[in-house]
Parts: structure tokens; sequence; C-alpha cells
């Protein structure tokens, strides 16, 4: 194997980069100040002391409309490039192809309003 400049650029700039990444590590170990206040252990340091557990459950309709949330934000964000190509589409395959696909889509908003997922309950108990 020979030994070129390129490979001694690699290594410096590999031991830059690990110097440069490591350096503020150790500059903040060594340089900042130690104190152990027993309001560091708290979940927010905000200087109002927490009422109970920092754990909440919370109920599952969270949840649900989370997941449907993330489930239609990426379908729709696949509604942009076919808005993009949709002008210099030759026809109307891509016309019928969008409409497939909305329809879809609205079908699973129905599905999922027949199944009671967008009625919240009167009251959540945590």
């Amino acid at each position: 194997m020979e030994f070129s400049w390129l490979n001694l650029a690699i290594i410096l700039f590999l031991v830059a980069g690990v110097l440069l990444g490591s350096l503020p590590l150790i500059g903040a170990r060594l340089l900042a100040p130690r104190s152990r206040a027993k309001d560091l252990d708290l979940p927010y340091e905000c200087g109002i002391p927490p009422h109970g557990s920092a754990h909440v459950r919370f109920g599952i309709n969270y949840y649900f409309y989370a997941l449907l949330f993330l489930a239609f934000d990426v379908d729709v964000l696949y509604l942009f490039p076919v808005a993009a190509f949709y002008p210099n589409s030759p026809g109307w395959a891509i016309f019928w192809e969008l409409m497939i696909f909305i329809g879809i889509l609205a079908l699973a908003v129905v599905y999922f309003w027949r199944k009671g997922v967008f009625t919240w309950p009167r009251k959540i108990s945590f």
C-alpha cells in the first residue's frame, strides 16, 4: 500500500475533527462550576416546586390523534410531488391516480369516524 498526501490529509482531518469535537466537552468538564443543589434533580428547573409525580398518564385518545395525524401528514406529503408534476403531465392518468389516492384517504377518514375515534370522551382521567 502506498501512503500518499491524500491519506495524510484524511488522517489529519480525522484527528482535527475528533479534537474539535472533544475539546469543548473536556473544557466544560474542567472549567464548569460543580454544585450539587437538590433542585437540579427536579424534572423542571423553573423555580417552582412540582406537585405530584412527573410521570403523568395520558388518555389513549391523545395517542390515537397523534397516530392519525402522522398517517395523514405523511399521506399528504405524497401530494406535493404530484402537484408539482401535474401541470406537465400528459393525459388524465395522473388525475385519476390522484383521485384514487384521495378516495382511499377519504375512506380511511370515514372508517375512523364510524369507529368513533374522533369522538372525545367527556372526562379524561389521569
